[in-house]
């Protein structure tokens, strides 16, 4: 509640933009919520968004930040913990992050998620979920799933790259069943385990098989296969699948297939594939690309622009997993033991604005639905997140459209020390990010305490 006629924070002069309205309108936040939209509010601070977009505060369910014990002594890791990757989000106007847990040996889901949750209660600055990882489809993990929904965690995610996938496939068919059952959506990495193995082992047969090959390594057959494979799971289970990072038309082309045939199966995009093709893997230093699915043609990057213009994909998702440049390029991997992932968090929301709606790709509303309307219903945060309504968190990002970057992965947040996009020129950063109401970012300076965000408990997915 504000005090008499005064708010905590008030913004002021800005364009205010959610996935179904716009406005010039100022806002009033006491609480940490929105408390007034339009009229003449008073506050105790005043933010001037005067030119800008006060957009709901970027939401990006699909990150990677390292737990507090790395998978081997001394092997190389994720270089972005909650303390680094909160501030690379906030310095690029997201507000709340999906991080994906996975579960150390032997411990289970629930081990796993507490372990995350003591890592983030302390050093986290944005507010988060995380998704717990089945690599192992035990008894024990598909009694677990009820329990988890229950306290919030209603999501689950599941990679059909792994050997376990093809020697256990039923049990985690019954795991995604119990998800569906239970209000989760299943998260799932969508490349055909048995064909990625097998190419990756004729290339290095046939004296190929370098980073350079990555490409040819993960074909764009070996996506789409299994994108086939999760839509059936999908239809035989009835319960709702999210497919991260889709790369390719094909793949895309199958999503729409099934949701037009009223199938709940939900599209994430991913930066790298908007903005490369896989000949950057063939430059000089061009491991520093590598993620995956491997980038693509030329026409699946226009593919995956018509997806997101036309609703065929739902969310953008960076899929954050950073690496130093050091690691990511060493000349004693291959393509089955390269380090996939680069830092995203930052340069997610800026270059789909310039790219896309500076460039007339896409609407402003559009933008807003993949960043931030979308994820909040599908992940059971809307509308306490993902728009801008009294009542809602006061999560906001000030965007300007005329504040030009050029990208240089040096001077950003993560501790990766580049970006994939270095050089590239960027209209459209945020001029203050906002988090429940807190200024935690001003004129591009991160001003956000380690610890101050909050694990969210969350309802079932709109999916169902």
């Amino acid at each position: 509640m504000s005090t008499g006629d005064e708010f905590d924070l008030v913004v002021r002069g800005g364009t205010v933009v959610t996935a179904g309205s716009s406005a010039e309108c100022d806002l009033g936040i006491s609480a940490g919520r929105i408390s007034q939209i339009g009229g003449s509010p008073r506050g105790r601070t005043e933010l001037d968004a005067t030119g800008a977009i006060v957009a709901p505060g970027g939401i990006d369910m699909h990150v990677h930040l390292s737990s507090s014990e790395p998978p081997e002594p001394g092997a190389p890791d994720w270089v972005d913990d909650f303390a680094s990757g909160s501030a690379a989000a906030i310095a690029g106007g997201v507000t709340t992050i999906g991080n994906m847990t996975f579960p150390l040996a032997g411990q289970s889901l629930q081990q796993a998620l507490a372990r995350d949750l003591a890592a983030a209660r302390d050093t986290a600055a944005v507010d988060y979920v995380l998704h717990p990882v089945l690599d192992s489809p035990s008894d024990e993990a598909l009694a677990e799933l009820p329990l988890l929904a229950g306290q919030g965690h209603t999501s689950l995610k599941v990679f059909m790259t792994t050997r376990e996938f093809e020697a256990q496939a039923g049990e985690v068919i019954a795991a995604i069943r119990i998800a569906g059952q239970n209000g989760m959506l299943t998260l799932i990495h969508c490349e055909d385990g048995a064909l990625v193995r097998v190419i990756g082992q004729q290339l290095l047969a046939a004296g190929r098989g370098g980073l350079a090959d990555w490409a040819e390594s993960r074909p764009e057959l070996a996506e789409r296969a299994a994108v086939e494979r999760a839509v059936a799971i999908c239809e035989a289970t009835g319960s709702p699948v999210y497919l991260v990072h889709l790369s390719s038309g094909s793949a895309l082309d199958s999503a729409r297939r099934a949701r037009a045939r009223g199938l709940p199966v939900f599209v994430e995009a991913r930066p790298l594939y908007l903005y490369l093709t896989s000949g950057a893997l063939r430059e000089p230093q061009g491991a520093r690309y590598i993620g995956a699915p491997p980038l693509r043609e030329p026409a699946d990057v226009a593919a995956m622009w018509a997806g997101l213009a036309d609703g065929s994909i739902d969310t953008l998702g960076s899929d954050h997993a950073p690496w130093t440049l050091e690691d990511k390029i060493d000349d004693s991997l291959d393509v089955t033991t390269a380090r996939q992932g680069v830092a995203d968090l930052e340069t997610m929301l800026p270059m789909l604005f310039s790219a896309g709606v500076r460039a007339g790709r896409l609407s402003l509303q559009r933008f807003i639905a993949l960043t931030s309307a979308n994820p909040a219903r599908l992940f059971g945060l809307y509308p306490r997140k993902g728009t801008i309504a009294v009542g809602s968190d006061a999560d906001l990002v000030v965007l300007d459209p005329q504040l030009r970057r050029t990208i240089d992965g040096r001077s950003m947040h993560s501790r990766s020390g580049y970006s994939a996009y270095d050089g590239r020129e960027v209209y459209g950063w945020p001029r203050f990010t906002v988090s429940r109401g807190e200024v935690v970012l001003a004129d591009g300076q991160v001003a956000a305490e380690p610890g101050r965000g909050q694990w969210l408990r969350r309802a079932a997915t709109a999916a169902l």
